[in-house]
């Protein structure tokens, strides 16, 4: 049986109003020259494609094509993005998507090609094509159409050579900037040609134009003579039927000898040509057939022109409008912040934060949810206004818009699969005109997706089994699934019913999901959870909108036990999961910040180590010149021990002797000096000094002990039994070691040392805390060991021990030693008004 074209045009509401651009509905290769399929298979994908129109319709596709058309620039562009339909092969919709991209990276490195809003010019360009005319506003057209192929393919040429999927669609543009030029230059608008078209057109409307002025001049000084201003109307030149006449009064026509053209509407005027005149108004008008002529001559050699070069012309044509169309999808998607999902090869769907691309921006909240792989049904449940409706048409439209070759607003990670069918359930399609209810409609639309549906199908389902008793109604909406689910569908439903709910639970490959609800603002967050089944809360937003609290209780009431079992538990494994996800929330930020520190403490251990080295080189340097220097003056002191040895004879040579011995000295010191201040010279304290500090005098090269507050003059210092005056500048701060000491010193201050009683024999007492924070595990073993020794003599049952909270590692060493300890009965953390879990009380055997 055939189904003819028009019918199926005709029966395809996604296609209204589209004309000639009905996408894969107006492929005149898939017809007959009766207007029937030629195949079997195309007669099956246009009904698959049919049928799914109006699906399409309720998920708003046709909106987001319409916003992909405002990004055209021409109406050839806007046909085709209208007329775009969803994609059912994979490797079309990868291609698609590819191009897509391609079309994006382009855009982003060189800036997005500039499109020009060119008219639909095939008509006029076959016209020239046959011989025949086209008028100057067609050829000011086909103009703009070359300036449009000749600019793409300028662009292209700066995109330094990128291979792209779109690469052979520009090189297949013929740019002929000869015939543009030509056409600009020949054509000053719509309705005449520039002097430029041809030196014979540009003589010819100059003699037009000397001719006009000298017969101009011989008529204005005719009519100011005083003997014709008396037959004058008015004293002006004007023009009737292209001829230079002048205004004169009725009563006087016969007193001007010429021809008459026109008479004024009361009669009173009569326009006469003088006879004077006649013969330059003759040559004006020859002049001006001559113009027709050479006009005519040119358009005609313009269209010719254009006829030579249709099949290019029309090639660019089609070109420049597909390249518009991969554009205009890049644009929408930056617009949209869009990303290319990646398609899956086992049918599984994942969508990470999508956004539902007609819902403001501002306002839409992401969802995340998958299908396929460990199920393929999906129960989404939760309140009414909840968002449930929205993720179905979330899920359905983003995969209608991925199989069209568009980016889908959602992260990085999302991943579609290709159907041959998304079957859709949405909305009331209660119909008064046909006598439906609304539970009517809806089943006539489950049968009809029961019919389709298939293992390459995604099917929507919004309430299932709604606008029925209860009962009756989710038993029949479990039957469905089971049916879609035997079919291979994949599915996503929403629903009310709590056997749907147990349904889920109880049933492998199925898997509940609920729309978010916050118990404590009563109001919907619209998140999607996977994994958990959603409650209605009908009652807590019926009092949040001013339902009496007698009424609600007593509704509680009718509701049977296991119905409030049920939900309890719901609604418990709702605030689980709400703490469970504030946890891991609040491990991400701590993970985040860690990793944070981690990068700052990095980077700053890689700019100490840029810095050490540049020191380094430095003091390489210095360390070079101070060699050369020292071979220098070495040298100089071996040349003068020769010349003394050859004077050794001399009278006075003791005297040189001793000359040389001071020589040498001074230059030992200097060179000492010299390596002193290139090593030393930029040395700043890190702070000023103080009593006890540990610090390395450089001319002794001795450690000692800072003994008194500094002054300008120096500072004194203990290097063993000595003490000394030094400058401070021969004095250089040894911090870690003075740290270490003042630790070593802060440590002694919470133990007591062995001290005696007056008359008796030597006791032991030790403090009752012991501060390990900033220790390592090692050190802080070590300390706890000795301290809880030292209490055990002193007869201490309970002693703290400091660690701090930090980030717990210390306190689980300490924790793990204290364990394997014979000494220790047992220990715990502080309580609130002890430290908390900044310490550890041990209790002693």
């Amino acid at each position: 049986m055939c189904y003819n074209k028009k019918w199926i045009l005709l029966k395809n509401p996604l296609y209204e109003n589209t004309g000639s651009h009905a996408g894969a509905y107006d492929n005149d290769n898939d017809f007959d020259k009766d207007g029937d399929f030629r195949s079997p298979a195309v007669y099956r994908k246009r009904m698959i494609m049919s049928t799914l129109a109006s699906d399409y319709i309720t998920l708003e596709l046709h909106k987001v094509l319409e916003m992909l058309a405002n990004e055209a620039a021409n109406e050839k562009t806007k046909a085709l993005a209208r007329a775009l339909t969803p994609e059912t092969d994979p490797e079309r919709v990868r291609y698609a998507l590819k191009q897509t991209e391609d079309a994006f990276q382009l855009s982003l490195r060189f800036g997005t090609p500039a499109f020009d809003s060119f008219q639909d010019v095939c008509a006029a360009v076959r016209h020239t094509q046959s011989g025949a005319r086209v008028s100057l506003k067609e050829l000011l057209e086909i103009a703009r159409l070359l300036r449009q192929i000749s600019s793409l393919a300028d662009w292209y040429g700066h995109c330094e050579g990128m291979d792209t999927t779109l690469s052979d669609l520009f090189a297949r543009l013929q740019p002929n900037p000869y015939l543009a030029d030509l056409l600009e230059r020949s054509i000053e608008n719509e309705e005449r040609l520039a002097d430029a078209a041809s030196p014979e057109l540009a003589a010819i409307r100059r003699k037009i134009t000397r001719a006009g002025i000298q017969l101009r001049e011989k008529l204005e000084k005719m009519i100011k003579s005083p003997a014709m201003q008396t037959y004058l109307q008015e004293s002006i030149v004007t023009i009737r039927d292209g001829r230079y006449v002048i205004p004169v009064k009725a009563e006087h026509r016969g007193d001007v000898a010429g021809l008459i053209h026109d008479t004024s509407a009361t009669g009173q005027t009569y326009f006469i040509e003088p006879m004077a005149i006649v013969d330059a108004n003759n040559d004006i008008r020859l002049l001006e057939t001559q113009e027709i002529e050479e006009t005519d001559r040119i358009i005609a050699k313009l269209c010719a022109a254009c006829g030579e070069a249709a099949e290019t012309m029309l090639s660019g044509y089609e070109i420049a409008a597909e390249l518009n169309l991969y554009f205009a999808k890049a644009s929408l998607g930056t617009m949209q912040q869009g990303m290319i999902p990646e398609i899956s090869e086992d049918g599984s769907l994942i969508l990470k934060k999508a956004r539902h691309p007609l819902i403001d921006p501002k306002t839409v909240v992401p969802i995340s949810l998958h299908l396929g792989g460990d199920y393929h049904a999906l129960i989404i449940t939760g309140p009414n206004t909840g968002g449930k409706t929205v993720a179905l048409k979330t899920v359905g439209l983003l995969t209608a818009m991925a199989m069209c070759g568009l980016m889908i607003p959602a992260a990085e990670g999302s991943q579609i699969a290709v159907f041959d069918r998304i079957l859709v359930d949405i909305g009331d399609r209660q119909s008064i005109e046909y006598n439906l209810s609304t539970f009517s409609a809806h089943t006539l639309q489950d049968i009809d997706i029961l019919k389709n549906a298939d293992d390459c199908t995604l099917v929507l389902i919004d309430e299932l089994g709604s606008g029925t008793d209860p009962v009756e109604g989710a038993a029949l909406a479990v039957a469905m699934i089971e049916r879609l689910r035997m079919q291979g569908a994949e599915l996503i439903v929403t629903t009310h019913y709590q056997e749907l709910k147990r349904y889920a639970l109880e049933t492998d490959d199925v898997e509940n999901a609920s729309c978010e609800f916050d118990l404590e603002t009563l109001r919907p967050t619209y998140r999607i959870v996977i994994g958990s089944p959603g409650k209605s809360n009908a009652f807590a937003i019926a009092g949040s909108l001013g339902m009496p609290d007698d009424v609600i209780a007593h509704a509680k009431q009718l509701v049977s036990t296991e119905n409030q079992r049920f939900e309890r538990a719901v609604e418990q494994l709702d605030r689980s999961r709400a703490e469970h996800e504030k946890a891991l929330a609040e491990l991400e930020r701590l993970r985040a910040s860690a990793a944070q520190h981690e990068k700052e403490v990095r980077e700053q251990a890689e700019l100490l180590e840029q810095k050490r080295e540049e020191e380094l080189q430095k003091i390489r340097a210095q360390a070079r010149r101070i060699v050369e220097q020292t071979v220098s003056e070495s040298n100089a002191l071996l040349e003068e021990l020769r010349q003394l040895k050859k004077e050794k004879e001399k009278a006075d040579f003791s005297e040189k002797i001793a000359a040389a011995k001071s020589h040498t000295k001074q230059t030992v010191d200097r060179l000492y000096e010299n390596s002193d201040t290139d090593s030393q010279s930029n040395y700043v304290l890190p702070r000023p000094l103080k009593p006890g500090d540990i610090v390395t005098v450089v001319s002794m090269g001795q450690s000692g002990t800072v003994l008194l507050e500094p002054d300008n003059k120096g500072v004194t210092v203990q290097i063993g039994m000595m003490k000394t005056r030094v400058p401070l500048d021969q004095v250089r701060l040894e911090l870690q070691k003075t740290q270490q000491k003042e630790k070593q010193a802060k440590q002694k201050t919470h133990m007591t040392g062995v001290r005696s009683q007056k008359g008796g024999v030597g006791v032991r007492s030790a403090a009752s805390e012991l501060d390990i924070r900033g220790c390592t595990i090692d050190e802080g073993v070590m300390m706890t060991e000795n301290f809880i020794a030292g209490a055990l003599l002193t007869g201490l049952n309970t002693v703290t021990i400091i660690h701090g909270k930090g980030t717990g590692v210390l306190r689980r060493g300490i924790h793990d030693h204290l364990r394997k300890m014979k000494q220790v009965k047992e220990f715990r953390l502080g309580v609130y008004g002890e430290g908390e879990d900044g310490v550890t009380i041990v209790t002693l055997k």
